[in-house]
């Protein structure tokens, strides 16, 4: 484990340390160039050069201000959680049958996926079967419901809205992930159109159930709408997503450990073991206390997908649009577009090095406890060097937890994913790299809490990092100006959005 000097007296040592990374880069002629190495080397995982260095110089020395503004909670916005529904749960007399549903996608999509089966179970006054998740061909995560979410707390929350079952009966032990895939069958509903009406499935789900007392609906992702709902229905989703969903036991354990660490670390780390037994209470060793936490979305996958060009030069190019086209053989749509054009559009993710030039024009500085939160970096250390030369104090799950606390979750990606959420819910401040799963819910959740989200300006960011002759004072006053209303205001959800995302007004009360 590396060591971290978290008082002011030593941010000198950091910036010598970020200086000494950048070297290559400042006087290129002192080192070899990369073009002079042997070809076996040359690889899509070439360290990536900076690519607003000029910025990067600039941020290293910064100085700054408004800080203390930063960590500043939000004011009440005038709405507040709900604490039950005007209009009381109620089970009906006699369940019509058993839903079941197959989940795909990564945990953020199973998890509003879960919510949507609790909804549709209950307009069908069905009981529902403890979603069943696929596994992810991307992350290769055969977790299950009971591996992630605390499974009695779920039913329990929900006991007087719905009935669910952890096993079918046995008249149905024939309805498996295995027998569907097998043969066209008469109760698997196929057919759901994404966003489909509380009609659709009174009229076409309602049949099987009466027929064969069981319906199993899969592909179900996104297969009910957000507008024109009952408002009971309404609240029920959110009291899934926000009530009733919660991790198991282990993972909040973990979480809470390393969310203690990063308030409260040490000045010194004399070895791992002393670090990792931190008392938490020693508020001699503590700093403010306050942490962000930054969502890195860069794994190869999305890198691909977006189509745009990272700064890793050909090798990277190349590799990316091979993988683009073994996995949707072509068919992205940005790939069409030059990365000038995509950039001025906000339709590139930052890179590590943006986002933290970022978050230093907003006015975060080298003493600033950054959380990671991802999987697998596209490029690893080297694409995240730049961004740990600005905030040395950047930790990640492997550098707050010792291997045997870690040993759990191992491998298995949506556990990895369920601690980075829970460790974003209990942060100061949260801010993802680019828009996805991950960033909607947790905007949608810290936004019920009232909680400090920065959501970055991506068309605004695209503009500035393509004018190269930009200098940091105006590029810090942009990026100011620019993020001013970005940061955790309240805004009303409009038709066709996700109460995921937007949970006022149908999952809160004016205040």
């Amino acid at each position: 484990m590396r060591h971290l000097h978290t008082s002011h007296s030593h941010r000198g040592g950091a910036m010598v340390g970020a200086f000494v990374l950048l070297l290559p880069f400042l006087f290129p002629s002192l080192f070899t160039p990369l073009s002079h190495a042997s070809p076996s080397i040359l690889s899509e995982w070439n360290a990536p050069k900076p690519r607003h260095l000029r910025l990067l110089k600039s941020a290293l020395q910064r100085q700054t201000s408004n800080e203390q503004q930063l960590w500043m909670p939000l004011a009440n916005q005038g709405w507040k959680t709900c604490s039950e529904s005007d209009i009381p749960p109620t089970l009906p007399e006699k369940s019509q049958g058993y839903i079941q549903v197959f989940l795909d996608g990564g945990l953020n999509q199973q998890r509003m996926g879960i919510c949507d089966a609790v909804a549709v179970a209950k307009i069908l006054n069905a009981s529902l079967f403890i979603p069943q998740l696929e596994v992810n061909p991307v992350w290769q995560d055969s977790s299950m419901f009971m591996d992630i979410f605390d499974v009695d707390h779920f039913i329990n929350v929900l006991k007087d809205d719905i009935s669910i079952v952890k096993e079918l009966p046995d008249d149905f032990y024939w309805s498996t992930r295995e027998y569907y895939a097998t043969a066209i069958r008469a109760n698997r509903v196929k057919t759901a159109p994404v966003h489909a009406s509380a009609n659709w499935y009174i009229e076409n789900v309602s049949p099987i159930l009466k027929s064969y007392g069981i319906a199993a609906i899969a592909p179900f992702s996104h297969r009910l709408a957000f507008d024109n709902m009952p408002k009971d229905i309404q609240h029920l989703r959110c009291k899934v997503n926000f009530q009733a969903l919660v991790f198991v036991p282990h993972i909040r354990a973990l979480g809470d450990a390393l969310i203690s660490r990063l308030k409260y670390l040490p000045t010194e780390r004399e070895s791992s073991t002393n670090y990792l037994n931190v008392v938490t209470d020693s508020r001699s060793k503590q700093g403010n206390g306050k942490f962000v936490v930054l969502h890195l979305r860069f794994d190869k996958d999305m890198a691909a997908h977006s189509a745009c060009d990272f700064g890793g030069g050909k090798a990277e190019k190349l590799a990316l649009a091979k993988y683009r086209q073994v996995i949707w053989q072509g068919r992205v749509l940005n790939s069409q577009f030059t990365d000038e054009e995509l950039r001025s559009q906000g339709r590139c993710p930052l890179t590590p090095e943006e986002i933290g030039l970022l978050l230093a024009a907003l006015g975060f500085d080298n003493s600033t406890r950054l959380y990671l939160a991802s999987h697998k970096v596209y490029g690893g250390e080297a694409r995240i060097s730049t961004l740990r030369s600005l905030f040395p104090l950047m930790e990640d799950k492997k550098s707050l937890a010792s291997s045997e606390e870690r040993a759990h979750i191992k491998g298995k990606a949506s556990l990895l994913a369920a601690l980075d959420y829970y460790v974003g819910m209990h942060s100061d401040i949260f801010i993802s790299a680019s828009p996805g799963n991950m960033h909607n819910a947790m905007v949608g959740h810290r936004t019920y809490l009232n909680l400090k989200t920065i959501r970055p300006n991506m068309a605004l960011l695209g503009q500035l990092f393509l004018n190269k002759s930009l200098t940091w004072p105006e590029f810090q006053e942009a990026v100011v100006e620019g993020h001013k209303n970005r940061q955790g205001q309240l805004r009303l959800r409009k038709p066709k959005k996700s109460i995921y995302t937007y949970p006022v007004p149908d999952c809160m009360c004016s205040a």
